[in-house]
């Protein structure tokens, strides 16, 4: 079998872009070929066989029509303008029947269900694929309102969980400034307005008259560095916060396990890898209320303000109590399932 999934390819690290390298390295070990389009803009673009990086929609439907594979899965998130529907109706056609969908935005599933028709644009289109793969439950009911048979839509979650790697050297500048300071706070995304980033900087402030050995790391990268890297500089204590950039997943691991709280303040969110391998691995995460956070967190209500997260980060680290809870299995099971559905394909 050999699946050619569509999708973000990293740099930069992402939740789309884990779950596909994961069915990826899944589906090799199971003896199968797995093939990548890069359907979203890479920081980095390092030759490997079997990625390919089309430059613009042309190039893509070139590539589809070239490439020889048996099912064809994509995988979207976050808004669908009118644009991006186009694209998810070309895919389905030339996939010829064998084509999945993997929507990981949970945010827009919780705007979209109140609103969602079978007579529409994106109904049509999302009828046209075999399979839907939703990764939360409201994704179910909002993609029946589409019109989606239920018998095509199966809800598995994107995330699968690893330990870090004891082999794996953290770069020096990472270490020594998780090393020397107290509490170690973490924000791990893209640096976009969704992100609610200038937030956690502008929190600092008093969480420092507290506890003046304090520091935040934000790991990602994103449109908004500059301006970032700006409000950053114009603090007085611009020295408690690291615009740290791109960062392997792997050392991203041991940053989530080293790190004394993980933030993930969002405007608009659904699920997300960086919380659940936090609580995998006992990190205690404050994270703004969207109505679809797993068990184990400490929330704060949306819109986030700096004195509901300032406030929830002194209290989680004045508590001592900096485990949290963890997440009994590693998530291979939520692969496997999609290896599942693909075999329903093959057969069908």
């Amino acid at each position: 079998m050999h699946v050619l999934q569509l999708g973000p390819y990293p740099p930069p690290e992402g939740g789309i872009s884990r779950n596909l390298l994961a069915i990826r390295e899944e589906l090799r070990r199971a003896g199968h070929k797995c093939s990548i389009a890069v359907i979203a803009k890479s920081s980095k673009i390092v030759p490997e066989g079997d990625v390919y990086h089309p430059q613009n929609a042309l190039e893509l439907i070139q590539l589809l029509l070239k490439l020889d594979y048996d099912i064809l899965h994509l995988h979207i998130g976050g808004e669908i303008p009118p644009r991006i529907l186009v694209l998810l109706a070309v895919c389905a056609g030339l996939a010829k029947g064998k084509s999945i969908l993997t929507f990981h935005s949970g945010g827009y599933a919780f705007e979209k269900v109140k609103t969602a028709k079978r007579v529409s644009f994106a109904g049509i289109v999302f009828r046209m694929y075999r399979r839907i793969i939703c990764v939360n439950p409201l994704m179910i009911e909002m993609f029946e309102k589409f019109g989606v048979m239920k018998a095509k839509l199966r809800m598995i979650y994107p995330f699968y969980l690893q330990s870090p790697d004891e082999t794996v050297e953290i770069p020096k500048k990472l270490l020594e400034f998780a090393k020397t300071h107290e509490p170690f706070l973490l924000t791990v995304g893209l640096l976009e307005d969704t992100y609610d980033l200038f937030l956690q900087i502008e929190a600092m402030e008093d969480i420092l008259a507290k506890f003046p050995g304090a520091g935040l790391m934000i790991v990602g990268s994103g449109s908004l560095e500059e301006d970032l890297k700006n409000a950053i500089s114009s603090k007085p204590y611009s020295d408690k916060v690291f615009l740290a950039g791109d960062v392997e997943h792997k050392i991203t691991l041991h940053l989530i396990n080293d790190c004394d709280i993980l933030l993930r303040t969002t405007k608009f969110d659904g699920d997300a890898i960086s919380i659940r391998e936090a609580l995998h691995l006992k990190t205690p995460v404050i994270a703004t209320d969207n109505g679809m956070r797993p068990e184990g967190l400490n929330l704060i209500p949306a819109p986030a303000t700096i004195k509901a997260l300032g406030g929830k980060i002194l209290h989680v680290f004045e508590r001592k109590d900096l485990e949290g809870s963890a997440i009994p299995a590693t998530g291979r099971e939520n692969i496997e399932a999609v290896l599942d559905v693909y075999d329903e394909l093959m057969q069908a």
